[in-house]
């Protein structure tokens, strides 16, 4: 009877341990995921593949051998970099097939989802407009631009992150900021400005007012539509003040009736449009010098997360 009683014991104790452990280790994912969920999102340009970074990311750390993490946002950090690069790498094999222009998932940020945000850098590396960009970088120059624009790592520990050393880091950054660069002209403008110019747009959208549509468009702005063939949408990007203006008259006219509900997302103004036909739309700008540079409508309802309301 003694024996049995100390191996009662001895199992409740073990039990506490890995109780503890678990504990323990799920309160290490908790302080970390809002910055992991950031990480994912910006070098995926997707919410849903990022949550699934995530679910296979802790996957793995409780399968590692955890008493030899010193740090755990380091290690973690490691296996989210890493999972979202290989998915980037799959990725492109698949956007062959895609329908029509892709166009990363507009995600509400308000209140946000992600942390921190309350940096305007930080903000300025959720925009839509940054990460359709990002998208022409290859794997591991967007994951050096994420980690040392975005979240401020030193070029040393992306190395750690990547395998690669400091100096080539360095080079990858180089490259990637000589590629963004001559894009990232077109989107200058804050969100106070991005509002007042978001504000006019849907006003003389709903008017059906041509003119004043193609006075709030650079001349060589261009309007992307991202369907996924499953709802309507320009299967090529529409290039020129002149043509991005007809299309937006032609489509949410007057004699077109839309709904119109103004909200934030990726930490920027913006809208979500619902059609007659019960088809949504959330659309984002860029905007430079006073004037639109480009629109983004996404209508893929894979990609609209937002419950219609």
């Amino acid at each position: 009877m003694v024996g049995a009683a100390e191996a009662g014991a001895e199992s409740a104790s073990v039990t506490r341990v890995v109780n503890a452990d678990a504990v323990a280790s799920a309160g290490a994912l908790d302080a970390h995921r809002p910055m992991l969920l950031g990480l994912a999102y910006r070098l995926l340009g997707s919410r849903h593949d990022a949550e699934d970074v995530l679910q296979e990311a802790y996957l793995r750390w409780f399968g590692a051998n955890r008493a030899a993490v010193a740090e755990p946002r380091r290690y973690l950090s490691r296996v989210v970099t890493r999972l979202a690069m290989d998915r980037l790498r799959a990725r492109q094999a698949a956007r062959e097939t895609y329908v029509g222009p892709w166009l990363p998932e507009p995600v509400p940020t308000d209140p946000p989802p992600f942390s921190p945000l309350d940096r305007a850098e930080q903000r300025d590396s959720l925009a839509i407009a940054l990460l359709h960009v990002l998208e022409r970088l290859t794997p591991p120059q967007r994951a050096v631009y994420v980690l040392h624009a975005a979240f401020e790592l030193p070029y040393a520990e992306i190395g750690e992150i990547l395998d690669r050393s400091a100096a080539d880091c360095r080079q990858l950054q180089h490259r990637a900021e000589a590629r963004i660069r001559q894009d990232r002209r077109r989107f200058t403008a804050g969100p106070a400005e991005q509002e007042r110019l978001l504000d006019a747009f849907l006003a003389a959208a709903r008017d059906g007012d041509l003119a004043a549509l193609t006075g709030l468009v650079a001349q060589d702005a261009i309007a992307w539509t991202d369907g996924g063939g499953r709802v309507r949408a320009a299967r090529n990007p529409i290039v020129g003040a002149d043509r991005v203006a007809r299309f937006v008259a032609g489509v949410y006219g007057p004699r077109r009736p839309v709904t119109v509900r103004r909200m934030e997302f990726n930490g920027q103004p913006g809208a979500l449009i619902g059609k007659p036909v019960g088809t949504f739309y959330a659309l984002t700008l860029a905007a430079a010098a006073g004037r639109i540079t480009g629109l983004y409508l996404v209508g893929n309802p894979e990609k609209l997360p937002v419950p219609p309301g």
